[in-house]
């Protein structure tokens, strides 16, 4: 089904497509924490969104669920993968599941996906949770966060057939920093084959949805909190050289399009660490080279983006849905 096609359901499930310009707001630390391990309460209701926005213990203190099981797809110890698989016999479509965090292990990891990839499984998704090395750790940074991501999202098509999964019909789905990644996967293709960072035959994906993405780096370097990405920028896209003058030519997806794609950019309205001028940058940049991207403006913040209850996520879910309805 094409871009005009396309366009139709994924309308009918966001409640909102339009841009509201906000200006810049101070940014906080205590919105980039690294998540618990265990849970501190059972209660999984989601917090009361009347006069403010919600914090990572918010969704953090709630009972974590866990993963159908977990795989080694490579070498190095980041080279796992969370499978949350249906148990119905049923073949599903895939949800391709990146984690932000500032690109940093320090703040955050895969099982901060753990309620959203939850949530989506008893939605009858199968979810494909990917972990990478961050800038912060030996190893990472350019390439090898890059790498890991890819070695990862590949590994799909080894292991969909003992999870009952469609790779027909995947997704790629990431939050933040993982946001960028999601799209920076369905931009491999373009990358220049030089690059460390080429890839000749990448799992193909029917769309992605970025949520809370910081998927243009050079646009978002001096808008989000400076130590999510200013002060890694030089780690997480590697030196210049006289083959690579132009460090963004193979890290940052805005600078790969057309993706050639079905691109969606979900932004909170009073999210203080991707503020919804990135999205709708972004978006904009995407239509302009001919992708059929759409930005969605959502109620709440950055966490709610990624937590189960709100209507920010279950306009994620209906988006993400309406890719793959699309794609039959």
């Amino acid at each position: 089904m094409g871009p005009a096609s396309f366009a139709r359901p994924v309308r009918s499930a966001v409640a909102m497509i339009m841009f509201a310009a906000l200006s810049p707001v101070a940014l906080s630390l205590s919105a980039c924490v690294r998540p618990v391990d265990g849970a501190k309460a059972q209660d999984q209701r989601p917090v009361a969104q009347a006069g403010r926005i919600m914090s990572w213990d918010d969704l953090l203190s709630r009972a974590r669920p866990e993963p159908t099981t977990t795989i080694s797809v490579g070498t190095n110890g980041a080279n796992v993968v969370d499978v949350w698989a249906p148990e119905d016999g049923e073949i599903h479509p895939v949800v391709l599941m990146i984690h932000g965090g500032c690109w940093q292990k320090a703040i955050a990891d895969r099982t901060l996906m753990n309620y959203a990839a939850d949530a989506l499984r008893r939605e009858g998704f199968g979810v494909w949770n990917i972990e990478y090395r961050g800038v912060d750790e030996a190893g990472g940074g350019y390439p090898g966060t890059f790498l890991d991501a890819a070695l990862a999202a590949d590994a799909l098509r080894d292991n969909a057939v003992a999870f009952d999964f469609d790779l027909s019909r995947v997704v790629a789905y990431g939050h933040s920093a993982g946001g960028h990644l999601a799209l920076w996967l369905a931009a491999r293709r373009n990358i220049d084959p030089a690059s460390p960072l080429a890839a000749a035959n990448p799992i193909p994906l029917i769309g992605v949805v970025t949520a809370g993405g910081l998927a243009d780096l050079e646009a978002s370097a001096p808008v989000t909190l400076p130590s999510c990405l200013a002060r890694v920028m030089g780690k997480l896209t590697g030196d210049a050289s006289a083959a690579r003058q132009n460090v963004f030519s193979d890290t940052s997806p805005a600078e790969l399009l057309p993706l050639n794609v079905q691109q969606v950019s979900v932004n909170g309205r009073r999210d203080r660490i991707a503020p919804p001028s990135l999205g709708k940058g972004y978006t904009d940049k995407a239509t302009a080279a001919g992708d059929a991207a759409s930005f969605a403006l959502v109620d709440g913040g950055h966490v709610e983006l990624v937590a189960p209850g709100t209507s920010a996520f279950d306009e994620t879910i209906n988006i993400i849905r309406a890719m793959v309805d699309a794609a039959e």
